[in-house]
């Protein structure tokens, strides 16, 4: 793989204009055109062979023979790591966010307009992804439906409500569901579903002979209603769809099949677990990211994270690999940055 260091100073100075300048315009860039650039101050025949050279290690390429040379996916991971001037939003996008995000509302809608905001800020599709399993709990109630029914019923952190039909032996007096519902309270209160799966377990075999059989048979059918069903698929929001279409000069059909995979929620699991592995931004540009490669997209996410610093969901644009990198990198972190802080 090509590096910065085995470039040398004016080739280094090259690719960076000349991918500047591909992002600015989103044509393919001459030697002409970068020789009327005084920083350079090299002439086409020079910038022609080093245009050639960085072809020849992948950095470059060229749609057809006449035209000039744009970066490959290679060559914007490069200058996205080592050449790429990342600045601050500036003050007006911040209050942007802050002030669309800032009005107190529920988790969704506060995501919803998020989204939204960082969309028509970037010109960009936004995604928000949440996985509801890795939510801290807030509180869980039983109301008995019948007989032989009750409904489970979760309220995470964020306000989020989640409904769970159980199965309870038939005759299961109220006062047992009350007792199940306050011990599970007491265990689960603040932990994720994995976590609390194990504080209850413990506890229960800790407090063996507290707890009368009927209520402990209704924990347990609690917790494994809870952890054992097949695993819930994220929550996605999708907003700015139509920007994607305006910046697609060519082949639409590739752009409708990303539509597709995303409505599928397709490839959301491992973009959510990609993005959480790491701490801040993460980038990744066309083939970098198997759901983005058919349609020659990037999509840049940033994981937010509730009061415990527990990451609970992923924000993300998506959009054409010439995307204005500095500007977009830094809104998606401040964004996630809000989100975190009104999600507390």
């Amino acid at each position: 793989m090509a590096a910065l260091n085995d470039m040398d100073a004016r080739a280094r100075a090259i690719f960076k204009q000349l991918v500047e300048t591909y992002l600015d315009t989103g044509q393919p860039v001459g030697s002409r055109t970068l020789s009327r650039i005084p920083a350079l101050d090299l002439s086409p025949a020079t910038i022609r062979n080093v245009m050639s050279d960085l072809a020849a290690i992948g950095l470059l390429d060229a749609p057809h023979a006449s035209a000039g040379r744009m970066p490959t996916d290679l060559g914007l991971r490069l200058f996205v790591d080592g050449l790429m001037e990342v600045g601050a939003p500036s003050a007006e996008d911040r209050r942007a966010l802050e002030d669309e995000a800032g009005t107190r509302g529920d988790a969704a809608a506060l995501l919803d307009r998020a989204a939204s905001q960082l969309s028509g800020l970037t010109q960009t599709a936004t995604m928000i992804v949440t996985d509801k399993a890795d939510r801290p709990l807030k509180h869980v109630s039983f109301v008995p439906l019948d007989d032989t029914r009750a409904l489970m019923v979760l309220v995470d952190r964020a306000g989020d409500v989640e409904n769970r039909i159980l199965t309870i032996p038939a005759g299961l007096p109220a006062s047992a569901l009350i007792q199940a519902a306050n011990f599970l309270n007491a265990q689960m209160a603040g932990r994720t579903l994995q976590d609390a799966e194990r504080q209850v377990s413990a506890e229960i075999e800790a407090k063996q002979g507290e707890l009368d059989s009927l209520t402990t048979d209704l924990v347990k059918r609690g917790i494994a209603e809870l952890v054992g069903r097949p695993g819930i698929p994220p929550q996605l929001i999708i907003r700015g769809q139509a920007h994607l279409i305006q910046g697609a000069e060519t082949d639409l059909g590739r752009l409708q099949k990303l539509f597709i995979d995303l409505e599928r929620r397709q490839g959301i699991s491992d973009l959510l677990s990609a993005a959480k592995a790491g701490e801040g931004v993460r980038i990744f540009i066309g083939a970098e990211n198997p759901l983005f490669s058919l349609s020659g997209s990037s999509v840049i996410a940033s994981p937010y994270r509730d009061s415990d610093r527990n990451i609970i969901g992923v924000i993300g644009v998506v959009g054409p690999t010439r995307l204005n990198y500095g500007r977009v990198i830094p809104l998606v972190d401040y964004t996630a940055e809000v989100v975190s802080r009104m999600m507390r």
